[in-house]
């Protein structure tokens, strides 16, 4: 693992409990290196701050190291809301201000604010470490800064060339090209389409948006995709299409789809959002299907902010696509409408950022894989959580990195996240099955249970995986999982 500058200090070494005396607060200050303390109740919440001056000072005065801690406090400090922008912090950060706690909504310390770092440990964050600004600029100075300009094209280009297909269409994000997916193969009022029941919403609201029906099947617990062989019995006269979704980097058993779309003849739809760079005996993920789909979201392998790509295996519904993308308006007749459409497109300056992040996409894709061999390696010998099946021949890029607790970790899942949280290292939960969020449970007609993403959904955790992760800041993680639920 490459060293960079991702070493956070560790939150509960900052925290000394109220009823603490002097001479433990000073051995905790010097421990963290950083000249002060926060006091806290029992419950976390701060009460006021210390620091070795002050403790200097009352000891020149007083010389009762055995004092407790809440005597000497500042009572009056500056705090800041956990969720506060690196703008704000900013602003309160000086000279003589170099930690800002930052609390949540009961006063509860969360988090520490510093010069050097304004936020928690995060999940994920982009790797801008190219041409980004320059070709902004570049973008900004030529005048098209909404759809049109020479970097829409080049970033769909690049994109082609990098994943081995041979059209790809820009758009103004993952969602959106769903959607455009699903209108250019004709999916619509009274259509079925079939859908993993445990993934983001964006896919069951594009369907619904269609005017066809959702139907859910139950993931595979072990991949967190589709489980492909509970499809068949989903499909009726009325389904047109399958949409599989590689689920944080997995890619889905694509044969196994394919053989039962071309039995029953259906449209199939990859959702890549979660898996560029995820590969299947050296064929990249979304081009098995009729259609597939990706997002450039901030938190996704690359990202343009906010984007997508949708890619199709025939020509004419690329073309068709192209057309539907920009209102339904013609290519050769200005403001004659051949299609029904709408405003899909990515602007230029959206594009410029995809150009650089394309140009890095390797190296991106190197340190991801870097990362996940190495929670592999550690957490593999951990007992207490499930790791996620990568399938014989095919390459997980590890969006986000994905375990599950199992039924030997002597902590809840919730409960771990709060662990995390403490420790100032931001992990999330999974998914919610569509049919315990109440919005979707009337497209559950046969109250079908959904054992696996019930598991997943409440057992599930992603952990930290963008790509300045160093040993230092895995180690700590990994010590995390290990102290908290064995």
């Amino acid at each position: 693992m490459n060293k960079n500058n991702y070493s956070y200090p560790t939150l509960n070494k900052f925290i000394v409990n109220e009823k603490l005396k002097l001479k433990d607060c000073l051995k905790i200050i010097e421990k963290n290196e950083n000249g002060m303390a926060f006091i806290c109740n029992k419950n976390n919440k701060i009460l006021g701050i210390i620091t070795d001056g002050d403790i200097r000072r009352y000891l020149i005065k007083n010389n009762n190291l055995d004092c407790l801690v809440k005597k000497v406090m500042k009572k009056r400090f500056i705090s800041l809301p956990s969720n506060s922008t690196p703008e704000r912090i900013r602003k309160k950060l000086t000279h003589a201000i170099k930690l800002i706690p930052l609390v949540n909504k009961k006063k509860q310390l969360v988090d520490i604010a510093s010069h050097y770092r304004f936020r928690l440990l995060p999940l994920y964050e982009p790797y801008i470490k190219g041409n980004e600004q320059k070709y902004v600029n570049d973008a900004i100075n030529s005048g098209w800064i909404s759809s049109k300009g020479k970097y829409v094209k080049h970033f769909e280009s690049i994109f082609c060339k990098s994943i081995g297909c041979k059209n790809a269409l820009s758009t103004s994000s993952g969602t959106s090209a769903l959607q455009l997916a699903l209108l250019t193969l004709g999916i619509k009022n009274g259509d079925e389409v079939i859908v993993p029941n445990l993934t983001f919403a964006a896919v069951y609201n594009s369907v619904i948006f269609s005017g066809a029906k959702p139907i859910f099947v139950d993931i595979n617990k072990k991949t967190l995709c589709i489980n492909e062989d509970l499809i068949e019995k989903k499909i009726t006269k009325k389904t047109k299409a399958i949409i599989t979704v590689h689920s944080y980097g997995c890619i889905s058993n694509m044969y196994k789809i394919m053989k039962l779309a071309k039995k029953y003849k259906l449209y199939v739809i990859e959702d890549c959002a979660e898996a560029l760079g995820t590969y299947y005996k050296k064929k990249h993920a979304g081009l098995f299907g009729d259609a597939s789909t990706f997002s450039f979201y901030g938190n996704k392998t690359i990202s343009t902010g906010e984007g997508g790509m949708v890619v199709f295996k025939s020509k004419n519904n690329h073309k068709k696509a192209d057309i539907i993308k920009n209102h339904g308006m013609s290519k050769v007749k200005p403001y004659w409408h051949d299609e029904y459409g709408l405003n899909f497109r990515m602007t230029n300056i959206q594009a410029s950022i995809g150009v650089a992040q394309m140009e890095q996409f390797k190296e991106i894709i190197k340190r991801k894989k870097n990362i996940s061999n190495y929670y592999t390696q550690k957490l593999s010998k951990i007992s207490t959580v499930d790791l996620v099946v990568t399938p014989k021949g095919s390459i997980n890029s590890h969006w986000l990195y994905t375990i599950i607790l199992n039924n030997k970790s002597k902590i809840s899942r919730d409960n771990l996240i709060k662990k995390f949280m403490h420790e100032g290292i931001e992990v999330k939960r999974l998914f919610f099955g569509a049919d315990e969020m109440n919005l979707y449970k009337k497209y559950n007609i046969k109250n079908d249970n959904f054992p696996d993403s019930r598991i997943v959904s409440r057992n599930g955790i992603c952990l930290p995986s963008f790509t300045g992760l160093n040993k230092d800041s895995l180690d700590k993680i990994i010590t995390v999982i290990k102290r908290e639920t064995i």
